[in-house]
């Protein structure tokens, strides 16, 4: 399934962003449920501390976490960077490795990847502004990425300041809308995220832990409760 139909059903897709460019990570986390993978290259993380090197550097493991996607037959994409400096004949590379999708904050990604043939995932940070959401319509943009919280406050809890923000970018553009655990964001508050018409619940290091088992466990909790929602609606929509 691709990307786009993945954040188009009717419930929340669950997508792990991984702490570690890791097999036995991204192993975990599609054996608990998840429905998409993010991994990362050339930047460190604010949210789990990690660095992570080039393209040339992560290459031989970021083929296998590839092929593992393949035969899950769930969609992988990667961050390119954390700067806007990242060359396109990198951008041109991670194509060719075969990912889904590729990720990088919006004052980071060269227009020229527009040209590409490759969903784009494209984040807003806290500087954001309503009328460049309001814009993104017109461009050949798949995804938003709602990366808006203040990065001194990672790791806080979900309040309905934070739900009124992500309601207001909701009513402000037709593209999917994923949001990212920069809140320490609960199984349970990941489902009023999908009634308000998010598309789309990021699990990363706030939320998962830096370990195979914390990331396996975290994943199936959202698993569980995503699934247990939505088949209770169902059932009682007949």
């Amino acid at each position: 399934m691709s990307l786009i139909n993945t954040l188009n059903r009717k419930k929340i897709t669950l997508i792990v962003s991984l702490p570690e460019n890791n097999l036995e990570f991204a192993e975990a986390a599609l054996l608990a449920g998840a429905d998409v993978l993010k991994i990362h290259i050339n930047v460190e993380h604010r949210a789990s501390k990690t660095k992570f090197g080039s393209l040339k550097e992560e290459l031989e493991i970021i083929k296998k976490m590839v092929t593992l996607c393949k035969q899950y037959n769930k969609p992988i994409g990667i961050v390119a960077g954390g700067n806007d400096k990242i060359p396109m004949d990198e951008i041109k590379g991670i194509i060719e490795e075969g990912f889904n999708f590729i990720s990088l904050y919006d004052k980071h990604m060269n227009p020229l990847i527009f040209n590409e043939d490759i969903y784009k995932m494209v984040a807003i940070d806290d500087n954001y502004r309503l009328e460049y959401v309001q814009a993104y319509d017109s461009l050949p943009i798949d995804v938003l990425e709602c990366s808006i919280m203040d990065p001194s406050t990672y790791g806080n809890e979900l309040t309905v300041r934070e739900i009124l923000q992500y309601k207001s970018i909701r009513s402000s553009t037709f593209k999917p809308i994923v949001v990212p655990t920069q809140r320490k964001i609960t199984p349970e508050q990941a489902l009023i995220l999908q009634e308000i018409g998010i598309n789309g619940i990021m699990i990363g290091a706030i939320v998962t832990g830096k370990t195979k088992d914390s990331i396996y466990e975290s994943t199936l909790k959202f698993r569980r409760a995503i699934d247990n929602f939505n088949n209770e609606r169902i059932i009682n929509e007949k």
